[in-house]
């Protein structure tokens, strides 16, 4: 499918969206003669409903349409209608309307499209007439190729009728920015609250009037940082002077083992000398 016709599918199907509240995955009625065709043709149906709605699709036919085809006697397309999901139309399989009455009485309800079906047929007086009903895409296939007709008449003139409601009576008001009933209930209510006086009572002072609360001066800020910083000292000193203290302890332990140790050194040097004193006595004795 070329760019410029799907940008134009494009655009209808946000008409159908937005004006008419269509959803995906879209409900395509088919009638028995696109169904003969695409099976004469092998032509992909589904495939190229989706392609051209450029979004998923459910394929519906109804009990009339199938009972035309049990009339052809053709195996192949009374297979692909059966693959399809049912529509209830509430005609008697014996006494079967024709495919064409049948899909107008099931999209035309009152004269607006109800359950929002997207029609594909062949049948061009049937077209002739859905055109009339707003809110109901077309489709048919021409040269093998799955086409949707443009916006109906109908159609565009409700479209052009909501957009000028909304300008006119703007976007404030509830009914056009999406909101339900109960939320319209319920800003009548505030509404009506802002519109009731006030309750007459004590009322507060001017905050203007209203004194400032006195900031902390400078001063006492600094007295406050000063007793913070001597607190500081005092603990810095005091682990100081007990690590001192432990320091001193150790350097007394030390210095009496030197002690002990220099006077058995004295006592050793002492006895060496007395000895050889001694041997020398003897010596001059000899």
């Amino acid at each position: 499918m070329r760019q410029k016709r799907a940008k134009s599918y494009r655009k209808q199907l946000l008409v159908y969206t937005h004006t008419f509240k269509f959803r995906q995955p879209y409900q395509v009625l088919v009638d028995d003669q696109i169904v003969l065709n695409a099976t004469t043709s092998k032509f992909n149906l589904v495939k190229s409903l989706s392609q051209t709605l450029q979004a998923e699709v459910k394929p519906m036919i109804t009990q009339c349409c199938i009972q035309a085809l049990y009339a052809t006697e053709n195996q192949n397309a009374i297979n692909l209608a059966k693959s399809y999901e049912r529509r209830r139309c509430n005609h008697p399989p014996n006494d079967a309307k024709a495919p064409a009455i049948c899909i107008e009485s099931v999209v035309n309800v009152d004269g607006e499209n109800k359950h929002r079906y997207v029609v594909a047929t062949q049948d061009i007086k049937l077209r002739r007439k859905l055109r009339r009903v707003p809110g109901v895409p077309l489709l048919h296939i021409n040269r093998s190729v799955m086409v949707m007709e443009p916006l109906s008449d109908a159609s565009a003139r409700i479209s052009r009728k909501m957009e000028q409601e909304k300008l006119f009576k703007g976007l404030n008001d509830p009914k056009y920015a999406g909101l339900k009933k109960n939320d319209e209930a319920d800003i009548e209510d505030l509404k009506n609250q802002e519109v009731r006086k006030r309750k007459s009572g004590p009322k507060e002072p001017n905050p203007l009037s209203v004194k400032k609360k006195k900031k902390q001066t400078d001063t006492e800020s600094g007295n406050k940082n000063k007793e913070d910083i001597n607190k500081a000292i005092s603990i810095e000193e005091s682990n100081k002077k007990k690590r001192k203290r432990r320091h001193k302890k150790k350097n007394k332990e030390n210095q009496i083992e030197d002690n002990s140790k220099q006077e058995a050194e004295n006592v050793e040097k002492s006895s060496e000398v007395d000895e050889t004193e001694s041997l020398e006595r003897q010596e001059h004795s000899d």
